[in-house]
């Protein structure tokens, strides 16, 4: 079969020269460096795991005899979905946000795991459940906005009110173009309903750097200033260049109780 993509794991990342290294494993560090002075910082340094950790959870996303990561099965409504045995993480966000694609390099250890990924927004219109061995689930939910399944609300808010196993909600946000007006629905759904949730922006290889560092600090002060139920550091990732899989990984791992506290703080 097919083998993972450089810099799918952390062993061929720690070869690289440390700026580099930085950049992939923590791209708010690197972010950090460009601020200007007497800038907040205090969301950049809220989950910062030791090496040891980032390596564990890397394990954990690593298939093999034993600790199968599986495509469990898809559902449109509530009773289709499979029984809630396992600490359960699920990912929204806009359609065209990149989360198939996000979800394909988190599991890209486990290069049998078919996740979907089309060129055509809107593409999933189902949650699509995939068991990561005996330790938690993760669901790709559907796109909201352009060309989202007209049954899209009522599946999502379905879902996020009855799963009692689901411990974090991680919402996309295009790093490029920032938080849209879809985005703050979103929000104002998961905040009325009291879920926790985490921000991810995404595609951050395409975004010019003073563009990035602009959407950053305006969702860190949106996040601050309007809400109570978003984790306060936000999580950059680019599927392209694996910048921040490995520490998304970790705090997927983290959430679902898969990682002992100390490790993390």
């Amino acid at each position: 079969g097919r083998g993972p993509p450089a810099l799918a794991a952390l062993s061929q990342v720690l070869r690289l020269e440390r700026s580099r290294r930085t950049g992939i494993m923590f791209p708010l560090q690197k972010l950090e460096r460009y601020l200007a002075p007497g800038t907040d910082t205090a969301g950049f340094h809220i989950f910062e795991p030791e090496l040891g950790a980032l390596q564990r959870a890397e394990e954990l996303f690593r298939s093999g005899p034993g600790h199968p990561i599986d495509y469990v099965s898809s559902a449109v409504r509530m009773e289709h979905a499979p029984p809630p045995a396992l600490p359960e993480v699920c990912f929204i966000g806009r359609s065209n946000v990149g989360k198939s694609s996000l979800i394909r390099a988190l599991f890209s250890l486990a290069p049998e795991v078919e996740v979907r990924v089309s060129k055509t927004p809107g593409h999933t219109k189902k949650m699509n459940f995939f068991k990561v061995g005996k330790y938690f689930t993760l669901v790709d939910m559907p796109g909201y906005g352009y060309r989202a399944p007209q049954d899209f609300v009522e599946m999502v808010e379905a879902y996020l009110q009855e799963r009692r196993n689901l411990k974090r909600t991680f919402l996309l946000v295009d790093g490029v173009v920032g938080l849209q007006k879809t985005d703050h629905i979103a929000v104002e759904m998961l905040e009325e309903f009291g879920i926790p949730y985490v921000m991810v922006l995404t595609k951050i290889d395409r975004a010019p750097r003073g563009l990035l560092l602009k959407n950053v600090l305006g969702i860190q002060e949106f996040v601050k200033e309007k809400t109570q139920g978003c984790f306060p550091q936000l999580f950059l990732v680019s599927s392209v260049e694996f910048s921040g899989v490995h520490l998304l990984r970790c705090f997927v791992a983290h959430v679902t109780g898969n990682l002992p506290a100390v490790e993390t703080s």
